[in-house]
């Protein structure tokens, strides 16, 4: 929880916000997360009308994230030996070179169902690179006691991106075609890499030894990082149905397909107005964490099984209200778990948690959407996050009842021979 004195809530969002290191990359983040979005967005209901296949739709998610669960640990490691800034620039230099070449095709009608697919999957392996690097990168522009806030508007920013890209990319989907979304995506990466020549980051200390090895031995160490780690999994599994079947929500509730935009967005606002709640905040309670999972959980479920749509817009907004506030719980802890030098490391491991194991719910998500509908596959992925509010709760109950609480994460460990 919040130490005493600390500031926390808008207050703190804003005034880290307004930092000379950080505005930049926050702005540029959100631009290229909402360029992400419109790549998404544009690739689903293409496919979408190519096949009129819900598998596929989890096929092409498996396809961008699986990258990010093969590749992942590697590069935390890279992030660990080499300037994570420039790794990031070399991966977004890298994406808007592939939108591009994907908006040209799509221009030309040669981008079939299996070129899209292919492209998601070079972007996953660009995103399975630079992943690591950018989350590690936070911390290297705020002071130390400022980053809870700043991991909370890191979240946010991609969550900014889901309130805001997907209607506008539903927009430009609408009115101009979808090649011009896969375009404005290109253009979008190059925004944060302007970003990311404007912001000086503190001094990086490499390990110059990092290993594969090295990822996992954190979590041996440490287990509570493991247990966050699930945190963060659960998460990603029950927001998974609005990432990965917005399209077929929104015909399920006799919509056209680009009022996927619109489910996605409501969602995403949920989760920034989350993002100014819980920032400054640290990680919260255990009681306030399996709290929001739950919100997460439930607002999940009913949101699929509400038969109106504008009805059913409450849930989905509480909901991404309980993604954000546990997602940044969980990353938070974790970000503050470890060391400087193991920091790509353990950010390499949240990202398979909540990017690699997308592909598994991507295919879980298609295949019962499939075979028994749409809105059962929202209640059955909104359930790992149920059953970790519900470890969670049962956790407090045996410390409160008098049992030892497990010990946190220390804030290092041994220090290795490191480069600057």
């Amino acid at each position: 929880m919040e130490s005493p004195g600390q500031e926390a809530g808008p207050r703190a969002a804003l005034r880290v916000l307004r930092s000379r290191n950080f505005a930049p990359y926050f702005v540029g983040n959100a631009a290229s997360a909402s360029g992400t979005w419109f790549q998404n967005l544009a690739a689903s209901i293409l496919l979408y009308r190519l096949t009129h296949s819900a598998f596929l739709l989890g096929v092409l998610n498996f396809c961008q994230f699986i990258p990010i669960l093969l590749l992942s640990p590697w590069a935390g490691t890279i992030a660990d030996r080499v300037d994570r800034r420039r790794l990031v620039l070399v991966t977004q230099l890298v994406a808007a070179a592939l939108s591009a070449v994907l908006a040209a095709l799509a221009w030309a009608d040669s981008a079939g169902a299996a070129v899209v697919i292919g492209f998601s999957l070079a972007l996953g392996v660009t995103s399975a690179f630079s992943a690591p690097a950018s989350q590690a990168l936070i911390v290297q522009l705020v002071e130390q006691d400022d980053v809870p806030q700043a991991v909370a508007l890191n979240s946010m920013t991609y969550n900014l991106a889901r309130a805001l890209g997907p209607v506008t990319a539903a927009a430009v989907i609408k009115f101009a075609g979808i090649p011009p979304a896969f375009a404005l995506n290109a253009l979008s990466y190059l925004v944060l890499v302007v970003a990311l020549f404007m912001v000086t980051p503190r001094e990086q200390e490499r390990d110059p030894r990092a290993t594969l090895r090295d990822s996992f031995s954190l979590l041996r160490r440490e287990p509570m990082l493991g247990a966050y780690l699930l945190i963060v999994m659960a998460v990603g599994f029950a927001s998974d149905p609005i990432n990965t079947e917005a399209p077929a929500f929104a015909e399920a509730f006799g919509y056209p397909d680009t009022a996927a935009g619109i489910i996605i967005g409501v969602f995403g606002a949920g989760a920034v107005t989350a993002a100014f709640v819980v920032a400054g905040r640290v990680a919260g309670s255990r009681r306030r964490m399996a709290g929001t999972l739950t919100l997460l959980a439930a607002g999940v479920a009913m949101f699929a099984v509400t038969p109106w749509l504008l009805l059913a817009f409450v849930p989905l907004f509480i909901g991404g209200f309980g993604y954000l506030a546990s997602n940044t719980a969980a990353t938070t802890r974790l970000q503050l778990g470890v060391a400087e030098w193991q920091r790509g490391r353990i950010m390499a491991l949240w990202s398979i948690a909540f990017l690699g194991m997308r592909p598994f719910a991507s295919l879980v998500d298609g295949a019962i959407a499939d075979l028994a509908g749409v809105r059962l596959a929202g209640v059955v992925l909104a359930l790992p996050a149920a059953a970790g509010a519900a470890a969670i709760a049962l956790l407090e109950r045996r410390r409160t009842a008098g049992r030892p609480a497990a010990r946190p994460a220390p804030r290092s460990g041994p220090r290795p021979p490191v480069s600057r």
